[in-house]
């Protein structure tokens, strides 16, 4: 039902390119007791779910065929959310925070009156508190553009008050894992201020930089574990908000990277206590809302569940922890539970309880007869990576091959697709399933380059017979050395004969390069003389990913030679050597 209160109007006919920004700036200026009265010449379904994921809800006028009226009202009361029901929380309590938070944000009372107000009001703010009034600010139009853009505002709201348990875990829970990759992390940025008091030389910082960098595998973990967890329990702030300050520190992090390499020494180390503020900041805001607020909204087998998809992402600067839960004991009479297992099922099929489908039970496919074991084996072995999204916008299958060109765990899937992705990359990606969904477009290509490598990108339109639209197919291909070939290639090379002569005509081929890079150079020896290699190596093929292990790498580099390293990464030694020494090139 339409409200009594004051609608800023936004008459919308005809435009379609700047509309939303209009919508979205109307939100951000809204004063209290005001909505927002949309006219449009059509029903603007599209702005549904935007609306009331901002909170706000609608009564709709139509008053022709070619004209709509919706009047958008902020949501009123202290409404439940899902996230309340998995904490035991003072809904009094949370409600005055909330209303300090709000008249804080909307602008009605300063900075220093909202933290005097909240002292005044409370002798202490836990963080599970705090994390689950961030959760209800959507209700009432606060975006997370907002809450990203003026977070630090917030915390200082809570200055001297916010207080969060000592959390005492055993080696493999996931959280322990975060909270000891944290403690790495804090080394790295301790050795980064002692340097700056200390006189410059380039390789102490690319090694500090070359193991500050595995901060990125901390982040991948938590977005494609933890948050698609916490998701489930109604908590999404982590994935819309803490991603993109992650972004930021990705960013800053690869900025200083750039100028140590280009030799911009100034410009490196003015840039250094801005990167250690935003890092530190961030393990900051982890130990003391995240993981405790995961703590008390997972349960224990959520967590047993979660690390049995953390060895395949990797860890930051730590060794892989020891399993967790029923992992560690998941073998113990593993082949009588599969006797029960295997009587059970015959018996419920007997009597008709069960299907008979197996993985060896023959199916009809829409060109053929296979079984479930061959389709999993072919999606397996692709040359290229899937990931499909149903109608729905939900995350239902992605292939797991061992090439994949960014990582995925099984957490990401029966999670909304929005939350799989950067908040700045969620316009984009709502863009795409909008035209495909309206039958506009069939497909969206893109195209990276990453780390020298070129990686090829395409969304196609996934519709049934009578054209409905069933969802989005996401193909994904490194495709570097693909670009790189020429000529024709008609005959076998992979024959015994053939691979030997090319050997041996390598092996007499005379190396000739400035750097006198050889196929006996050490690759530690390189990587030395020239740090950023290193990363350069991690990125162009996956089978160096394993060299991101610190010890691992330190061990195998004073040993391992062009020759080891090119047949590790399936490379032609000169092939590989070319390629190294055009990238030093490229560095000069």
């Amino acid at each position: 039902m339409k409200k009594e209160i004051k609608y800023i109007t936004i008459d919308g006919r005809g435009e379609h390119e700047s509309f939303r920004d209009c919508v979205t700036k109307a939100v951000q200026d809204l004063k209290v007791n005001e909505g927002i009265h949309v006219i449009k010449d059509f029903e603007p379904f599209p702005m549904y779910k935007m609306m009331e994921d901002k909170g706000f809800d609608r009564y709709i006028e139509k008053i022709s065929d070619e004209e709509f009226h919706v009047y958008f009202t902020p949501k009123t009361g202290f409404e439940k959310i899902k996230m309340g029901e998995y904490l035991n929380l003072d809904d009094n309590k949370i409600e005055k925070i909330m209303n300090i938070k709000l008249n804080y944000l909307r602008g009605n009372i300063s900075l220093e009156a909202a933290k005097m107000e909240m002292k005044a009001s409370f002798e202490k703010v836990t963080a599970q508190e705090f994390a689950i009034c961030e959760q209800y600010l959507q209700q009432y139009g606060i975006t997370d553009d907002v809450l990203a853009e003026r977070m630090d505002e917030i915390l200082e709201i809570f200055d001297g008050i916010l207080v969060s348990n000592k959390l005492n875990l055993p080696s493999g829970h996931p959280i322990r894992t975060y909270l000891d990759e944290v403690e790495a992390i804090r080394k790295i940025l301790n050795q980064m201020r002692d340097l700056l008091q200390k006189k410059f030389i380039k390789n102490q910082w690319a090694e500090l930089y070359d193991q500050l960098g595995e901060i990125n595998i901390h982040f991948s973990r938590k977005q494609n574990q933890l948050f698609p967890a916490l998701e489930i329990k109604g908590f999404d702030k982590p994935s819309k908000v803490m991603w993109t300050l992650e972004n930021h520190i990705r960013d800053i992090i690869k900025k200083a990277k750039g100028y140590l390499e280009a030799d911009q020494d100034d410009a490196f180390l003015s840039l250094q206590d801005e990167v250690i503020e935003m890092v530190e900041d961030m393990m900051v805001k982890e130990e003391e809302i995240l993981y405790p607020t995961s703590m008390d909204l997972l349960s224990d087998e959520d967590f047993v569940e979660m690390r049995k998809g953390d060895d395949e992402i990797g860890y930051c600067l730590i060794e892989p922890p020891l399993p967790y839960g029923n992992r560690a004991g998941e073998n113990i009479d593993i082949s009588s539970k599969n006797e029960l297992l295997k009587d059970l099922e015959n018996l419920l099929q007997k009597h008709g309880m069960l299907p008979t489908a197996s993985n060896h039970e023959v199916l009809d496919v829409s060109q053929g007869k296979l079984t479930l074991e061959q389709i999993n084996l072919i999606f397996k072995h692709l040359q290229v990576d899937l990931s499909f999204v149903d109608e729905n916008e939900i995350v239902k299958f992605y292939s797991d091959t061992k090439h994949r060109v960014f990582p995925r765990s099984a957490g990401v899937i029966g999670r909304k697709v929005q939350n799989c992705h950067p908040r700045e990359s969620v316009d984009t990606v709502e863009e795409i399933i909008r035209a495909f969904r309206a039958g506009e477009q069939d497909e969206a290509e893109f195209w990276l380059e990453i780390g020298g490598r070129f990686i090829y990108i395409i969304y196609n339109a996934v519709r049934d017979e009578d054209g409905n639209f069933r969802g989005v197919l996401e193909m994904m291909q490194d495709v570097t050395r693909i670009r790189s070939l020429e000529g024709s290639q008609r005959l076998l090379s992979w024959n015994d004969k053939k691979q030997d002569a090319r050997k041996e005509e390598e092996n007499h081929r005379e190396i000739k390069n400035e750097y006198g890079i050889s196929k006996e150079t050490v690759i530690g020896d390189l990587v030395k003389e020239y740090p950023f290699i290193k990363e350069f190596l991690f990125n162009l093929s996956p089978k160096f990913s394993k060299l991101k292990n610190p010890v691992l790498f330190k061990t195998m580099s004073s040993i391992a030679t062009m020759e080891m390293i090119s047949e590790r990464g399936g490379f032609e030694v000169q092939g590989l050597i070319d390629r190294i020494v055009k990238e030093i090139d490229s560095k000069k």
